[in-house]
């Protein structure tokens, strides 16, 4: 499994309008490809101008599978209807291991 995450920096009035649009939005077409896992949306209540994104892949194939041509279709969309008033500012590549309990 492969984790990507990202942690996106966005206004604290804006934080539950930006985490129901993703969902929406960019949730709703990732769930449309077969590698695709889930997804968690992680909030701080100490930092409420960040979001982190959590989202599970079988694997790094079936991440890079979703066409840049898609990926910039729904980011228009989503700009489109959220505004740009956020940013990823920092992103990540995670691999989930697990080791043998004993």
């Amino acid at each position: 499994m492969v984790i990507e995450w990202l942690r996106v920096s966005v206004s604290p009035e804006l934080r539950e309008r930006y985490i129901q649009k993703d969902a929406e939005i960019w949730t709703s077409m990732l769930v449309q490809h077969p590698g695709f896992l889930g997804k968690e949306v992680w909030i701080n209540p100490e930092t409420q101008n960040e979001v982190i994104l959590i989202i599970r892949w079988a694997s790094l194939e079936a991440w890079k599978a979703v066409s840049a041509e898609q990926l910039a279709q729904t980011d228009q969309q989503f700009n489109e209807e959220f505004g740009s008033q956020h940013q990823i500012i920092e992103a990540a590549e995670y691999q989930v291991r697990k080791f043998p309990q004993g």
